[in-house]
């Protein structure tokens, strides 16, 4: 009998690492690295929703090569020590042979510089810092333009129907914050509008009104405002309580332009404009689709950073699929071969004006317009036509 009983657990024992060998090779794990904590938390869990919806949709469909697809979300709490700890892991221990995700560009900057050393392809989502694909990296890709080309619409915007000759730029103190300064401050110079004013805060800022202060007295034609969602409110809150007035507020995407912005800052948001890479009104395949599906399991519009997750793991099925084997080398061959239409626009990674394995794409312009986001500009693609001139402060409502 004892002799029996050790013979059936024996071949339990085996049945079972058959079946979870048999489980482990239907499923593909793949691990992304997100801020789900801490001041960035909000753009992570838009990111870390879109993903689930773009995963559900894919299993539904067969999975990735006959895998089932099972995401999991380690927490790099905005700091880039952590998300490349997290990418270490996930290359050395986990063996994972592409990565993708996290949110801001100091983060991304640090894990693109693990898995270029370590050759394995990394799609960077929505960080924006120029230097991420100015570095000569074979192994890393990003999706998303970058901050010289985010405000590309909203320069066209400013010089086509503003005609701004003074600005003032406000910024957060990140790699994003400093490098969109930096940008339209060139934009600025080459259209003939003097910057009167460059400032940088600390993220987390509080009182802004020692330097909105400094802006007031200058009088620009253009506050731009590089920030993210809280700062971007409070900073919005507190021009109105100034009363600072001027022919536009605008913000250089990021907290300005998902609907948390619109929230916080009630109807000092209003007549708002933001550069922005995605809107809920472009008629790119499958965006309608992807955002009325946010909005019905969420109760709100994703933003771009949204739209980005979501076609980002589209990105990594088409690569997985064309890939000759699922070594990080023939992965980065496939990633180099990447021309694609997804939900967030056409992907196309290339070597053009200083940039590696960069994709290229048309921005846009948003408008808050009676509480809501609306696509402003260019003409062709918008939503509704621009309020402009805005109305004074004391105008309003």
């Amino acid at each position: 009998m004892k002799r029996f009983s050790m013979l059936m657990f024996m071949m339990s024992t085996v049945c079972g690492i058959a079946f979870a060998g048999l489980a482990a090779a239907e499923t593909l794990e793949l691990g992304i690295p997100l801020p789900l904590t801490g001041a960035q938390a909000k753009f992570g869990e838009m990111e870390m929703r879109s993903y689930q919806i773009a995963m559900e949709e894919i299993n539904a469909k067969g999975g990735i090569k006959g895998k089932t697809v099972s995401l999991y979300f380690e927490d790099g709490q905005g700091k880039p020590e952590i998300s490349r700890a997290i990418a270490e892991k996930l290359i050395d221990v986990k063996k994972q042979p592409i990565i993708f995700g996290d949110y801001s560009s100091s983060c991304s900057k640090a894990i693109a510089a693990v898995a270029n050393e370590r050759k394995v392809p990394y799609l960077v989502v929505t960080g924006a810092d120029d230097a991420i694909t100015q570095q000569n990296y074979e192994y890393v890709f990003r999706m998303n333009p970058s901050n010289a080309y985010y405000a590309a619409g909203l320069g066209s915007f400013l010089s086509q129907v503003v005609k701004p000759t003074s600005i003032a730029i406000l910024y957060e103190s990140s790699d994003f914050g400093t490098s969109g300064a930096d940008e339209m401050e060139k934009y600025g110079e080459k259209i003939g509008m003097k910057v009167v004013v460059k400032e940088k805060y600390e993220k987390g800022a509080v009182d802004f009104k020692p330097i909105l202060t400094k802006v007031k007295a200058q009088k620009p034609d253009v506050i731009y405002m590089v920030s993210y969602v809280m700062d971007a409110s409070l900073l919005m809150k507190q021009i109105k309580e100034l009363r600072i007035e001027a022919k536009l507020f605008a913000g250089g995407a990021a907290g300005f332009a998902i609907p948390e912005f619109i929230n916080n800052a009630k109807d000092a948001a209003e007549f708002v404009v933001t550069a922005t890479l995605w809107s809920v009104q472009v008629k790119y395949p499958g965006a309608k689709e992807f955002a009325e599906k946010y909005k019905a399991k969420f109760g709100d519009y994703p933003s771009y950073h949204g739209a980005e997750a979501y076609s980002a793991l589209y990105i990594i099925k088409d690569a997985i699929e064309r890939a000759k084997s699922m070594s990080p080398a023939d992965l980065q061959a496939a990633m180099k071969a990447t021309k694609m239409m997804t939900a967030f626009g056409p992907i196309q990674f290339e070597n053009k004006e200083g940039y590696q394995n960069q994709n290229f794409m048309e921005t846009l312009v948003l408008q808050v317009i009676n509480g809501k986001h609306e696509t402003i500009w260019p003409e062709s693609t918008a939503s509704a036509k621009y309020v402009y001139p805005i109305p004074k402060w004391r105008d309003r409502k």
